[in-house]
Order: structure tokens, then sequence, then C-alpha cells
């Protein structure tokens, strides 16, 4: 297991395991993500989303977020508007990159052996090529995505992922940028903290009990290095 205190510091860690959301929360793809969905139910025939509701299923599983995201358009076109979906995602994907300072906090939270992992409703797939594209595959200790689990917010992610490393509840922090982050760290038990640079309005999580919202990486990076 990692070690208790701060190899700087004496300060006792408060969270021995860390699971990050992926995008709108480590990665600045909010906004694409948000036309791609917007292009797929077009490309379908569907009422166009508007922005706050594309935006609003991001987090979820992809089939679960395109039916959310476009309720008019029939089931059995949903394996078209996946496609579709995959095929703007593909095209727009190496315009995404790292939110800046996310190296320097990762690397912070390496050093202070924490369990860094990631808990994401992108599919596998997806996940593996990002974090193959960014050289990351070494920062983090294991991830869960929603093709191989439950998506967001049931649990199963982080009960998962406490249980590979054996981690209580209670020394575990979920950080993300919207509610369904939020909802699936309360189903777990977990500590959550909440980042308003993403997907979803920040009014919407103080009923969800963040320890924190951090209104950019810095203030991210700067409250985990003080209390996590």
């Amino acid at each position: 297991m990692p070690h208790l205190l701060h190899p700087e510091t004496s300060r006792a860690r408060q969270f021995d395991l860390i699971a990050f959301d992926w995008d709108g929360t480590l990665f600045d793809s909010t906004a694409i993500i948000t036309r791609c969905i917007q292009n797929a139910v077009r490309d379908v025939g569907g009422a166009v989303p508007s922005d706050k509701d594309a935006a609003y299923v991001i987090g979820m599983g992809l089939m679960e977020a395109l039916a959310h995201a476009a309720p008019d358009v029939p089931v059995e076109k949903y394996p078209q508007l996946g496609a579709r979906y995959r095929h703007h995602y593909l095209a727009r994907q190496s315009d995404i990159s790292l939110f800046e300072g996310v190296l320097s906090l990762l690397a912070d939270l390496k050093t202070r052996q924490h369990w860094l992992t990631v808990a994401t409703g992108k599919s596998r797939r997806g996940l593996d090529d990002a974090l193959q594209a960014v050289e990351l595959k070494g920062l983090f200790d294991a991830s869960r995505t929603a093709d191989e689990t439950a998506g967001k917010p049931d649990p199963r992610m982080l009960q998962e992922l406490m249980r590979e490393f054996d981690v209580a509840p209670q020394r575990t922090l979920m950080i993300g940028d919207t509610t369904h982050d939020l909802q699936m760290a309360l189903n777990a038990g977990c500590a959550s903290v909440a980042v308003s640079y993403g997907a979803h309005e920040p009014e919407a999580f103080a009923a969800l009990r963040p320890r924190f919202i951090a209104h950019s990486v810095g203030d991210l990076h700067h409250w985990l290095l003080g209390n996590a």
C-alpha cells in the first residue's frame, strides 16, 4: 500500500485512492463532444439538442448518453446514431488536449504515492487510445470505463477500483466535472471534488456535497496538495 505520510512533510494523507473522470476534468474535450453529439443526432434526423442538453450527458455511457440527448430518435436507429458519433469524434480527436497543468498535478500526486485511477464514461478502446496519445500510461495505476462495468452514476466503477487496491470508501476521492461523477461518489460512500470548468454548471454541485469546487486546474492542484 502507499505510504500514509507525504514524503516531504509529516502531514497525514486523507485519501489513498484518487479517481479522476476524464473528459472535462483532465481533458479539454467538452465543447468537441457536445458538437459531436449534436452532429450525430442531426445525421440520423433527430431534433438537435441544445448545447446545455448535449453537455449534460457527457460522462454517461455512450448509448445511454445519446438516447438521453435524442429522445425522439427511435431505438432501431441507435446503432447508426452511435456510429455517427464515433465518426465525428474520431475526426476531431486530434484537436483534444489535456488541460494546462494536469501533468504537473498528476506528477505531484504520484510523488506522494496516492493510487491514481480513472473512472470514465469513455469506452475502453477510447480511453486506451487517449492514454497512449498523451503518454500517460505510467501515471495511472488502474482505470474503469463505461463499456466494461456499469455507467455513472452507478457506483460499480468506484467499488471495483476500491476492491482492486483494498481501499475503504472513506479513503477514496472522486474528482469530476459532472453531477454524474458526484452522484457516483455519493452512491459509493466516497468523498468528491467538483471542477467547474467542464460540462456541468457548478450551481448543480452543492446538493451533492463535494468537499471543494475547483475553478481551474491550479485551484484543484492547490486543494489536493493541502487536503488530499
